[in-house]
């Protein structure tokens, strides 16, 4: 008898001060695509999370909410290293947006864009990809990363070969390994093999490094009204 392949779920934690609000959010995440906790927070969390029963998971999506937000991002990583963490706002600031991400955050979603990407920004972020606005990514990384670094990976980006910039670009689009060989019509071996030489060449260790690099060096290169 033929055994029914089921996929493993992607477990999701989703934390807000608000019920409603956490029933909204899990509409958008069906089963059994998604194993989504909820998880209600009374405010003023103190920074440690106290004795809130957090479960582990894959991702966890914070609702902001204001001074509240940084602490549990903080808090939800101190818990658990290797998690990803989304924060849901109504808006994103500089400085807020800045904040998260240097604390740890690996996606910023607005509430308009949450019926249409919610599942998808979730995916990207559990696979270790970012989920955050072109403009609001450039800046963060240009504000934390050396110009002078950023100025050589664009000299380095321009004597690429055709392959290892078709490489490039699927990373820049978040794709998998698999993802790119099948674009390039080759193994996913030989994509494993172009996406560890670019890390090396580049002198990072993870793809998400290559690609704030990449980001930064468009800044210094072509800064544009739109990124400043």
């Amino acid at each position: 008898m033929s055994k029914t392949f089921h996929p493993r779920r992607l477990s999701v934690c989703l934390l807000s001060s608000h019920p409603i609000v956490l029933e909204e959010f899990q509409r958008f995440l069906p089963k059994p695509r998604f194993l989504v906790r909820p998880l209600l927070v009374e405010q003023g969390l103190p920074n440690d999370l106290g004795d809130l029963p957090v479960p582990p998971a894959s991702v966890y999506a914070i609702d902001s909410n204001g001074p509240l937000t940084a602490s549990l991002v903080a808090g939800l990583l101190i818990r658990f290293p290797r998690a990803r963490v989304l924060v849901l706002a109504k808006q994103f600031t500089e400085v807020n947006s800045h904040a998260y991400l240097q604390l740890g955050a690996k996606g910023l979603l607005r509430y308009s864009q949450v019926s249409k990407q919610l599942p998808q920004a979730i995916q990207t972020v559990a696979q270790c990809g970012f989920w955050v606005e072109r403009s609001l990514l450039s800046r963060f990384v240009e504000s934390i990363l050396p110009t002078n670094r950023a100025r050589q990976l664009s000299s380095g980006v321009a004597r690429l070969s055709p392959r290892q910039k078709e490489v490039l670009d699927g990373l820049l689009q978040n794709l998998s390994n698999k993802e790119i060989a099948n674009k390039m019509h080759r193994s996913e071996r030989t994509a494993k093999f172009h996406v560890s030489n670019l890390l090396v060449k580049f002198g990072v260790h993870r793809r998400a490094d290559l690609v704030a690099l990449y980001y930064q060096a468009r800044v210094t290169a072509h800064p544009s009204p739109e990124l400043r």
